[in-house]
């Protein structure tokens, strides 16, 4: 009796969303909307829960304007050191076991906002498997960047998901 107890008390304890350990988190940063419908599909797709990465200041069309070298944008990506603000969330990530991690790539990196996000919690022997969205650029810069940056994550297989359909994303995941 005790026993069978015990088991409804965690079963409604990992419903409610308490229990994160071994659970998969969705966080993503997109200025544009592009990678946030994937982040979507991805979370799901996984039964993941989904965090968006704000930064304090939301970014305006002239802020992305790359031609333009005194754009924000522009300004962080010349700056390795640029870790925008974040807006405080109400999911800790370093709860949960794998966290798919995307964003927009910008100058064939991800944004400075992600490095934020990194170091904001501890990922240390976290699974991160970054997913990106890209108007020209490849994903495997980025995420050389990113591995090399934070060697204490366990990082996975990167994704390109342009155009990615959820019949993709679920043979990406299932990888």
């Amino acid at each position: 009796m005790i026993m069978m107890a015990a088991i409804a008390c965690f079963a409604t304890y990992a419903q409610d969303g308490a229990g994160t350990k071994g659970k998969s988190l969705v966080a993503y940063f997109s200025a544009t909307g592009n990678t946030e419908k994937v982040a979507q599909t991805i979370a799901s797709v996984t039964g993941a829960d989904l965090l968006k990465i704000q930064p304090e200041k939301t970014y305006s069309s002239a802020d992305l304007d790359w031609h333009d070298k005194s754009s924000r944008s522009s300004v962080e990506m010349n700056d390795p050191k640029a870790r925008p603000a974040l807006s405080p969330n109400a999911k800790n990530p370093a709860e949960y076991e794998t966290i798919y991690l995307g964003f927009p790539i910008w100058w064939d990196q991800a944004p400075r906002v992600i490095n934020t996000f990194l170091e904001s919690a501890d990922f240390s022997g976290k699974t991160v498997i970054p997913f990106a969205t890209s108007g020209s650029s490849s994903i495997n810069n980025a995420a050389r960047e990113l591995q090399k940056t934070y060697p204490n994550i366990k990082w996975g297989k990167a994704k390109l998901m342009n155009g990615a359909t959820e019949n993709d994303i679920k043979s990406w995941v299932n990888q």
